[in-house]
């Protein structure tokens, strides 16, 4: 299986939840932060997969901006996931999550959305991430590619 995880991230929370997520899938597994990343490469892979930090309830405005730039119907026949970090304020649950508005647009680009939207937990702002967030990365990532 040919995966890509695709990420943003402010302080580094994201990038290591990216990190855990991308080490615990077996195969041919490429991560990269989405300024490094290729829109005409995602039509090419099995799994794509795609996170930011929440920002104002949503993801970050390089994370739109690549979005934006997938061709309508592009990622038929691709499996997609999303992930997001996030802290625990009821403030951040009335502007909702980036995760689902990722996934939103995947499914909208003709992507098959494998998993529901996910979210790790940040203890702040800057971080650090949550306890145990890294293994439920990990674990999340192993559920959704059918790695054991």
């Amino acid at each position: 299986m040919k995966v890509l995880v695709i990420y943003d991230s402010l302080y580094g929370n994201t990038e290591k939840i990216a990190r855990a997520i991308a080490g615990a899938v077996t195969g041919d597994v490429k991560l990269l932060r989405v300024g490094e990343a290729n829109v005409a490469e995602i039509g090419t892979v099995d799994l794509l997969i795609m996170g930011s930090p929440t920002q104002g309830g949503r993801h970050t405005k390089a994370m739109r901006d690549f979005l934006d730039k997938i061709p309508a119907g592009s990622l038929k026949n691709v499996k997609v996931a999303a992930f997001d970090t996030r802290i625990k304020t009821m403030l951040v649950k009335i502007f909702g999550y980036a995760a689902g508005r990722i996934a939103d647009t995947l499914k909208d680009r003709g992507g098959t959305l494998i998993a529901p939207p996910e979210g790790f937990i940040v203890k702040g702002t800057k971080g650090p991430e949550g306890d145990g967030e890294m293994e439920r990365a990990a674990a999340w990532a192993k559920q959704i590619t059918g790695n054991k």
